[in-house]
């Protein structure tokens, strides 16, 4: 299949068959000082050198104990297109301060990911600080090139999912979750990622249309309140005709629509002289569009007085023409109590007219929901089946960043670390391996980190787990099952692994957080996930940081 630009944001995301390539990811989506360290590495000889980095956080977002690991794909993607271009080249010689050699050039525009070997958990899993989500293998000055890239790949990404994830949480698994938050999103490119991490983090739908199509994710939507608006009364109507379902014969829905509201206005003790023609006129006109997906905005007005009257009376009026509508989407006020009203309202319809599928029509949130909003809702009540969220959702406005770090633990099978006053920020060195202990009952106990070159542990054999920097804290551990996390994903110019769908990678991250305990994903005071490294590593962290930590004096 040949490439072809999609026409999004200046034609940033190309169709390449299965994997959509976003043009914008390209070895110049970095930082000037990743260029400028590789040509210093560069004329310091270093062009032999190898080394390993690791990709980690140091904190799950949103004050909760899990994170959800995403956007390996596109890491994946991005090697594979790791080329710096004539016209990079060009650029670059301009940009950079004067003095560098054309050889220099000469060598980054012959750098490929051929030599790199990346090693990664699986996309969709739980993952949790301090333990390498991504390890990296390579002579340094490449692998020293892809830090930014791949790190802007990951933290949006992983924070956008596990966002998604905490939302299906506390809302449940029989309410659906639609993002709609495009229009609120850090530009295209956010509004893109926001639709898909979302709906890996567990969203049914999103509203955004070119998401859709680039990720075959379901798209869903209503109208605006400018379409209810623009009518303002039923003398507006240019159309009122439309076909009944079975017989084909053309019929009038607004006589239809009028007839029924006069009979709901007696159930409902709701005067058909407060609620407004414009809002029906509206309603009638959307439902000829529509007769199949009817499913309208009740609050333009008054949702008691006017909403939820003129669209009983539109639904019933559908029902006479062989159509059932879907629902309706509330989009301000009390959600908790509008919401069972019109629950209330649909099951007296129900009754009074013998239409059984009114008891079963969605009722749709939206408003500037959060996570707490939900929790509240759930704590009233509530009715609804179906939360519309965007602004809280896509912009992660609890946490706006992850603070993935990218950093050097090996050199030439050389271990490094990197120390500070701030012990979180104390890195462990050297090339490591990282397994998953899970307990008889299935759930997961405990993250470890072990040497390379140390045995994988055994099920059934007791594990001396140590906290890496509190010498008193350790426990021995006796696992029912043992998980290596990593796998080869990148290798030798090629991607090694059949990667998921999305669809699979949205089911793996429901999959990885069952292995949790209760008490690590509850939303207030969670119980905190142990990550450990092993005996060995302990003592290969500690001697290594006695090495390098300079001695004081005191005169």
């Amino acid at each position: 299949m040949n490439d072809r630009e999609l026409g999004c944001a200046g034609g940033q995301f190309m169709d390449r068959g299965r994997m959509n390539q976003n043009g914008v990811v390209q070895p110049l989506l970095t930082d000037l000082y990743q260029i400028t360290m590789a040509y210093a590495y560069w004329k310091s000889d270093k062009t032999d050198d190898t080394a390993v980095f690791d990709l980690f956080f140091r904190n799950n977002p949103f004050h909760g104990e899990f994170t959800i690991f995403a956007g390996l794909e596109e890491c994946l993607k991005f090697l594979d297109s790791f080329h710096y271009s004539q016209s990079d080249i060009e650029y670059l010689k301009q940009t950079l301060p004067e003095g560098i050699e054309h050889e220099f050039f000469e060598y980054l525009g012959n750098l490929t990911a051929r030599d790199v070997t990346l090693y990664a958990i699986d996309e969709g899993t739980v993952a949790f600080p301090r333990v390498p989500i991504i390890k990296i293998e390579g002579p340094l000055i490449i692998v020293q090139l892809l830090e930014t890239t791949l790190l802007t790949l990951v933290n949006y990404a992983s924070l956008m999912a596990t966002n998604a994830a905490r939302y299906r949480m506390v809302a449940g698994k029989h309410v659906k979750l639609l993002e709609f938050g495009l229009r609120r999103a850090q530009g295209p490119d956010g509004g893109l990622s926001a639709s898909k991490y979302s709906y890996t983090g567990g969203f049914d739908g999103t509203s955004n249309v070119l998401a859709g199509k680039l990720f075959n994710i379901p798209v869903k939507g209503t109208h605006a309140h400018a379409y209810i608006t623009s009518f303002s009364s039923i003398g507006e109507l240019k159309t009122r005709l439309i076909k009944h379902k079975q017989t084909g014969i053309l019929e009038d829905l607004l006589e239809h629509a009028v007839r029924h509201r006069s009979l709901l206005s007696h159930l409902l003790d709701v005067s058909t002289e407060e609620s407004s023609e414009g809002e029906l006129a509206a309603m009638v006109s959307y439902a000829i569009a529509f007769p199949d997906g009817f499913m309208a905005l009740v609050d333009t007005y008054d949702v008691k007085r006017s909403g939820l009257l003129n669209f009983s009376a539109v639904a019933l009026a559908l029902n006479d023409l062989g159509y059932h509508a879907l629902g309706i989407r509330i989009d301000s006020g009390d959600l908790a109590y509008l919401s069972c009203l019109a629950r209330e309202t649909f099951e007296k319809v129900a009754e009074r007219f013998k239409v059984p599928w009114f008891n079963k029509l969605t009722i749709v949130a939206s408003n500037d929901i959060n996570e707490d909003t939900i929790l509240s809702l759930n704590e009233q009540g509530h009715k609804i089946d179906c939360f519309g969220i965007g602004t809280h959702l896509v912009t992660c406005q609890r946490q706006p960043a992850l603070g993935c770090v990218y950093k050097l633990v090996e050199i030439n099978g050389q271990p490094r670390i990197k120390l500070s006053q701030d012990v979180e920020k104390v890195t462990m060195p050297g090339n490591k391996n990282a397994y998953r202990l899970y307990s008889a009952d299935g759930h997961a106990l405990i993250d470890l980190l072990q040497k390379v070159s140390e045995p994988p542990p055994a099920v059934g054999q007791k594990v001396l787990c140590r906290h890496p920097f509190q010498e008193s804290k350790r426990a021995y551990v006796i696992p029912s099952h043992v998980e290596s996390l990593y796998k080869v994903y990148w290798k030798s110019g090629k991607i090694c692994q059949q990667l998921p769908t999305l669809e699979q990678v949205r089911e793996k991250v429901q999959i990885s957080l069952k292995t949790l305990r209760n008490d690590h994903k509850r939303t207030l005071n969670p119980t905190p996930y142990k990550v450990a490294v092993s005996d060995n590593l302990y003592n290969f962290i500690h001697d290594l940081w006695l090495q390098n930590a300079p001695i004081g004096e005191l005169s």
